[in-house]
C-alpha cells in the first residue's frame, strides 16, 4: 500500500494511478499509456540491474555451517579502535581465538563462548567474522623442548 492510500484511505489521483482508482474520465489516455510504461519500464530495469548484480555477488558467496563444539576465529577488525591487543594497529592480529562454538542463534549467527577479558562485547557474531579452526599437532609446541638462554635477560 502506498503511504498516501495509508493515510487518507483512497488511492492516489496521479496520471500514474488513474486506471487503478477507477476514474472513468481520462482527459490525456495517450499521456496516461506512455506514463505507465514509462513507470513499468523503470521497474524492469531495476529488477535486471538487481538480478545482475545479485548474480556478481552469489559468484563470491558460499555457505558456511558450523557445528556446536566447533572452534573458530574471530575477526578482530570491527573493534580496531576498541581492542588493539598490545601493538599497532598495522600489526594486531586479524583473526584471535580460537573460541567454541555454543549455539545456533539464526541462520547466519552463531554464539561463542567468550573469555572474561572480551566481556564487554557481546557473543553472538555473524558467519564472515569467523574463520574455521583447523587443529594440527604440528602448532603445538612441547613444554619440554622450550629451553631458555640465560643470558637473554
Amino acid at each position: 500500500m502506498a503511504p498516501y492510500e495509508a493515510l487518507y484511505g483512497r488511492k492516489c489521483r496521479t496520471p500514474v494511478c488513474w486506471a487503478e482508482a477507477g476514474q472513468k474520465l481520462l482527459p490525456m489516455p495517450d499521456l496516461l499509456k506512455g506514463t505507465t510504461y514509462k513507470v513499468k519500464l523503470i521497474c524492469d530495469r531495476l529488477k535486471a540491474t538487481s538480478d545482475r548484480q545479485k548474480s556478481y555477488v552469489d559468484l563470491k558467496r558460499k555457505e558456511v555451517e558450523y557445528a556446536v563444539g566447533d572452534r573458530v576465529f574471530l575477526k578482530v577488525s570491527p573493534w580496531k579502535k576498541v581492542l588493539i591487543f598490545g601493538r599497532k594497529w598495522k600489526l594486531s592480529p586479524r583473526y584471535i581465538g580460537s573460541y567454541e562454538i555454543v549455539k545456533r542463534v539464526g541462520l547466519v549467527a552463531y554464539q561463542l563462548r567468550l573469555p572474561s577479558e572480551l566481556e564487554r562485547i557481546h557473543n553472538v557474531f555473524h558467519v564472515s567474522m569467523f574463520r574455521k579452526y583447523m587443529s594440527d599437532s604440528s602448532h603445538v609446541m612441547p613444554v619440554e623442548e622450550i629451553v631458555l638462554n640465560p643470558d637473554l635477560a
